[in-house]
Parts: structure tokens; sequence; C-alpha cells
């Protein structure tokens, strides 16, 4: 398969991702789909052509690791995992219900697939270093990849981690920033601004940076990806410049964090995402 027909797929793939994270959040009615959604794009790129995993073999040793430290936008990972084979998507639509194995946040001992239970903000992105040095000191090659959220960069925590895997030259983790500009209470940069740029800061505390200008676009990432895997002695921080809600009819053009309309509103977007797939499978097979 050339480049240009495996875009094609990522694309259908980031398409089917959009549906299915408004058809698990729309079941539950309300729920971040703001920072899911936003997501879709990465974790098709990241899933259907970068990560080393085995969905028949969830706790495979030599498996790469994802980590969703950004833990609200949960249900963007249930759809790509779903999708992927580790169990049948429509499980997933019994997001945050009584005894689900799919909560709000993700969590290793509830949902296959996940590799590390994520919670307060700043959180994962340090379990994410902790796991990544681990398997340095073993000795194997296992890539750690991680989601941070714009808005959670505003946690001391992420640049303990960020400083904590610089030192132990961690070039096995790499961090996939959803520079959203928007997080709970606001823009980021009324709330909280890096005033050089969350990747300055990164690039700061010893880190590689590449800088992804769409980053709702699947080449764009595919090549920062491709490229991060190529660094040797750093961790590398990947900023993707994305749009809150992408995709979702009623959360894009607000940015909204977190959303809990209506049925009809939810099922007027459900479709829009239904047919934008039919769309770019149809133009995928041009």
């Amino acid at each position: 398969m050339n480049k240009e027909e495996k875009m094609k797929e990522l694309r259908v793939f980031a398409a089917r991702i959009r549906l299915e994270t408004m058809r698990i959040i729309s079941h539950f009615g309300k729920g971040h789909v703001g920072g899911s959604m936003s997501l879709a794009d990465a974790f098709a790129v990241l899933y259907g052509s970068i990560i080393n995993v085995d969905p028949e073999n969830p706790a495979w040793e030599d498996r790469d690791y994802c980590v969703l430290s950004k833990g609200h936008a949960g249900p963007v990972m249930y759809a790509t995992l779903g999708l992927k084979g580790f169990f049948p998507v429509e499980e997933a639509y019994t997001l945050n219900q009584n005894g689900t194995d799919f909560p709000s946040h993700t969590d290793r001992t509830k949902t296959k697939g996940v590799d590390l239970t994520t919670g307060s903000l700043g959180q994962g992105i340090s379990e994410a270093a902790g796991a990544a040095l681990g398997h340095k000191l073993l000795n194997k090659s296992n890539y750690v990849y991680v989601f941070v959220g714009d808005g959670e960069c505003d946690e001391g925590q992420v640049w303990e981690a960020a400083q904590f895997a610089a030192h132990y030259h961690l070039d096995h983790m790499i961090a996939l920033v959803d520079n959203n500009g928007r997080q709970l209470d606001g823009t980021t940069d009324e709330v909280m601004s890096h005033p050089k740029g969350i990747g300055a800061k990164f690039e700061a505390f010893g880190w590689n940076v590449i800088d992804v200008k769409d980053g709702n676009d699947v080449e764009q990432i595919y090549d920062a990806l491709t490229k991060a895997k190529q660094t040797n002695g750093n961790p590398t921080a990947i900023i993707l410049h994305t749009i809150k809600g992408k995709g979702a009819t009623f959360a894009e053009p607000t940015g909204a964090h977190s959303s809990s309309p209506a049925k009809e509103v939810w099922d007027e977007a459900v479709k829009a995402c239904e047919e934008s797939l039919a769309e770019i499978e149809k133009e995928a097979s041009l």
C-alpha cells in the first residue's frame, strides 16, 4: 500500500472513530464531546499505522503503551479500541452507566487495551514517564504514547514529568498534545497562557518538539509520528493544533468542553457523522 492509499484508509478510520465516539457519548446523554472529537484523527493514525499492539492479546509484554493523560477523552479511546477489535464497540455504549467497564476516565482494570489508569490531570503523563523508564531499564524497545491536553498543561505535575523524561533520556516516550485552545473555564489564553507556546515550554524542558499545524490532518500527524520515532536521546512532544469538538455539529462551533444537549440534537449530530463517514468512504474509493 502506497502512502496516498494509506492516508485514505486513515481518513476513513478517523471518520469511523468520530461516529462511534458520538454514539458512545450520546447513549449516556452527556459528556466530554469537545476534547474527544478533537483527537479522532490522532487516534486513527496511531492505531491505524503506528502503535504495536495485539487486540487478541492485550497484555502482550512487547506491546507499545498508549496513555490517555487527558482522561476525560475516554470515549474516543474506547471508540478506537472497539473498532480495532479489543472488544465489540457497542459494549462502550454503556459509558458511565452502573456496572460498566467503560468509566469516564480510562481504567486498566476494567477495559481491554487500556494500559494505565488515569484520573486527575497530570497523572497520566507521570505514569507514562514511569512506564517508559521501566522499559528502558529492562532494555525493551516498547514505545509509550501519551495524550496530553493543553488545559492539562496548567498542572505543575505535567512539567515535573517532562523534566523527569528529559533527564532520563526517554526517547521512546512520545507525547501528543491536544492544543485545541480551550479548556473547562474558557480559552487557554484566558485561563493560563503559555507566553511562548506549549511547544517552546517542552523544548525548554529538553524535549524534541514537532509542531503540527493542522492536528486534524492525518497525513501531517502520520509524518510527525514517523519523524518522532527517528529521534534518539530525548522524548518528543508533538503539538497538535486541533479544533475542539471537530465533527460534532453542536460542539465544534462553540468549542464546548462538556455537552448535554436534547436527544434530537444528539440524533442530528450522529446523523451528520454518519453522512460524513459515507462521503469520506466514497472519496476513498475513487
